[in-house]
């Protein structure tokens, strides 16, 4: 898994833990994401947990970033409630994020050893959706 050089982005980080602290709050909300949008904002979201699969904190992100005209994202971090810190994206969010930001940087790792990762060195061999672009003609 390949590091990036650069800083890992703590507003990012206290952004996400902020809204997992303030926000999540029961077993319907336990994660929060932030993400830093290409402008420089910060979008936030969390998860939609039910017992038929809610969404991950992560896939609201992404729709709270389009409502909002963030269309392209640089960096995401997801938190967990209960101080439980920065936690990686499941597989699922994973592929999505890759289909959906193939540049996009990831933070993970605990607290002090966080490191920005590029979302494929997080799915090696990942399948790569490649119809998922609009007709051009």
């Amino acid at each position: 898994m390949t590091t990036h050089p650069h800083h890992v982005d703590q507003e990012l980080v206290e952004a996400a833990a902020h809204v997992a602290r303030t926000r999540c709050r029961g077993e319907n909300h336990t994660m929060a994401a932030a993400a830093r949008a290409r402008d420089g904002r910060i979008v936030t979201a969390v998860n939609a947990y039910h017992f038929t699969g809610g969404p991950c904190a992560e896939l609201v992100l992404i729709g709270a970033a389009a409502a909002q005209g963030a269309h392209e994202l640089d960096t995401v971090v997801a938190v967990g409630d209960r101080d439980r810190g920065v936690v990686p994206p499941c597989g699922r969010c994973r592929q999505v994020l890759l289909d959906y930001f193939p540049a996009l940087d990831v933070i993970v790792g605990a607290d002090g050893r966080l490191r920005t990762v590029p979302v494929a060195g997080l799915l090696p061999e990942g399948y790569v959706w490649a119809d998922h672009r609009f007709d051009a003609g």
